[in-house]
């Protein structure tokens, strides 16, 4: 998808959108433009000026060994045909003509229907993206908490430098001018904590506060971005609130760039209000007080989203394995520029061309 034409909001909005994209299921659009895959991208992608590094991405997996099904609104959901998704997913992102260094998988890697046999389900997941030969930086989503410990998940998905709360949110550095933090979106939530833990009781003290409602997952009545108060979404901790402050903190010290990674969308506008991130605001103030942070990336909306707000961050949202239906593909690799960054949308997935903002290139000049 190309976003040319940008569409940008009058003065009195606090967003200017480059162009939103709510595409709740890639069999809704006509797709012609998007059926582009690895090997037809290799000759144009040759010529252009090499990135300082390349890495692939996917998001909201949701495999379970089940028939096939619904959302709550009616989408359809292809349980059995996500893994055979992901398997060319891995297939052409490791033999595609732009060398890769590591994939990044934005949580939801198996769905919580798959109660009785969810550490089987989720073992056959991660044997098919290590297929992919390199590094897989995971995070955790919803569906990974319900039927999951959520120690099994950071031991199995080989996640590092955790911090001691027991939190799942980390950093790493793939390049020397970059820095990529990835948050834990229910690092504050009832799923994935027993119901005597601080975090676990933190949330339900939000959720009382903010969602009148009987059923906490039932967001009746709330207006606007208030829905997002809803038991299956989750927050930052004031501890990770902190350590992220940090960790932008140490990225202008060392003049590096940032992207940052969640499961639940950050940026209103991107995606239906439920989806987004309890303290969204908080976050995204930590950010906007930097001069690093290049962009966003979230799935959980299972939709292609895109925002830039008014501090030049980009913000995206990309679409689910899971509603992709049997024959088509979801996933993509983006190319690291000195003065931009570029998704490379397969299929379903959008594309997209992003700049740096002067303030990031002056910042790390």
């Amino acid at each position: 998808m190309n976003l040319a034409g940008a569409r940008v909001l009058g003065s009195n909005s606090s967003v200017k959108r480059s162009k939103i994209l709510q595409h709740h299921l890639c069999d809704r659009i006509a797709m012609p433009s998007f059926r582009h895959r690895a090997q037809a991208l290799s000759e144009s992608e040759k010529s252009q000026i090499k990135p300082d590094f390349s890495f692939g991405i996917v998001a909201d997996i949701q495999y379970a060994d089940i028939p096939d099904g619904h959302s709550y609104h009616g989408t359809p959901r292809f349980y059995r045909n996500a893994k055979a998704a992901l398997r060319r997913a891995v297939s052409m992102l490791r033999e595609g003509s732009i060398p890769l260094s590591f994939t990044i998988q934005l949580g939801d890697i198996v769905d919580g229907n798959c109660k009785e046999n969810a550490e089987k389900a989720l073992d056959g997941i991660l044997g098919e993206l290590n297929a992919f030969g390199k590094p897989v930086y995971h995070m955790l989503g919803n569906h990974c908490l319900y039927n999951l410990d959520r120690e099994l998940l950071h031991q199995k998905m080989e996640i590092p430098n955790l911090p001691a709360d027991g939190g799942s949110y980390y950093s790493f550095e793939p390049h020397p001018s970059w820095r990529f933090v990835v948050l834990d979106s229910y690092d504050v939530s009832l799923p994935g904590w027993e119901p005597s833990h601080p975090r676990y009781q933190l949330a339900l003290e939000w959720l009382k506060k903010n969602n009148p409602n009987e059923n906490k997952n039932n967001p009746q009545g709330l207006e606007g971005v208030e829905r997002r108060w809803v038991a299956f979404g989750g927050g930052a901790s004031p501890e990770q609130v902190a350590w992220f402050k940090q960790q932008l903190q140490e990225a202008s010290a060392k003049k590096q760039r940032v992207m940052v990674f969640s499961h639940l969308p950050f940026q209103p506008g991107t995606a239906p209000n439920p989806c987004l991130q309890w303290n969204y605001e908080e976050l995204l103030d930590v950010m906007r007080g930097s001069s690093c942070v290049v962009a966003t990336f979230a799935g959980h909306a299972h939709q292609n989203g895109y925002v830039r707000d008014e501090w030049g961050i980009h913000h995206l949202v990309l679409p689910s394995v899971l509603e992709t239906p049997p024959g088509r593909d979801c996933y993509g690799h983006i190319k690291v520029y000195g003065d931009k960054v570029k998704l490379v949308g397969t299929d379903c997935m959008m594309s997209l061309d992003m700049s740096l903002g002067r303030k990031v290139l002056q910042e790390a000049a």
